[in-house]
């Protein structure tokens, strides 16, 4: 199977006519990605604020993360849901779309940045986890978080504007 197959076979699913097809099936879903989106990232913007250490300067970090997780995880599972559901709806438009692509690889290195947090920087966060400034790597882990998130937000604007225009004429 080629991609242009994968791409056909998710935009003939039950789900994704149903949207293709409904009257409110996807300002629903793109709702819900964008709910899902604010309670995502903008609880774990405050995580992030609070490594940068321009914010909750008072709690331990640690703290500030474990009563965001819940929210953020929620959120992100929302827009998770969401977003592949859009995806499937429109497949081929957003696969050759050049902000989806960078959506794509901004929300990946998201993701790496999460990763390598948790699994190097985080391991020392007993030693600055009160601190009201955290060390570089958290701050720099915080404020790429942020950077790349809005990547993400804005090129998912982009697709906006962009997927459904028609191309120039002649």
């Amino acid at each position: 199977m080629t991609i242009p197959d994968v791409l056909s076979w998710l935009e003939g699913t039950p789900l994704a006519i149903l949207i293709q097809e409904s009257r409110f099936g996807f300002p629903i879903v793109v709702g819900v990605h964008i709910l899902g989106l604010m309670l995502s990232v903008g609880t774990l913007l405050w995580a992030d604020l609070r490594m940068l250490g321009v914010a909750l300067q008072r709690l331990p970090l640690s703290q500030v993360y474990r009563g965001l997780a819940p929210w953020f995880l929620i959120g992100f599972a929302m827009m998770f849901a969401s977003g592949l559901t859009l995806f499937a709806t429109y497949a081929t438009l957003a696969y050759t779309n050049f902000y989806f692509r960078l959506k794509m690889l901004a929300l990946v290195l998201a993701g790496l940045n999460a990763l390598v947090f948790h699994l190097l920087t985080e391991r020392r966060s007993a030693e600055w986890d009160a601190a009201p400034r955290p060390p570089a790597a958290a701050r720099a882990a915080g404020l790429t978080s942020i950077i790349l998130w809005v990547a993400v937000m804005l090129a998912g604007r982009m697709m906006s504007y962009t997927m459904f225009s028609a191309p120039p004429g002649p």
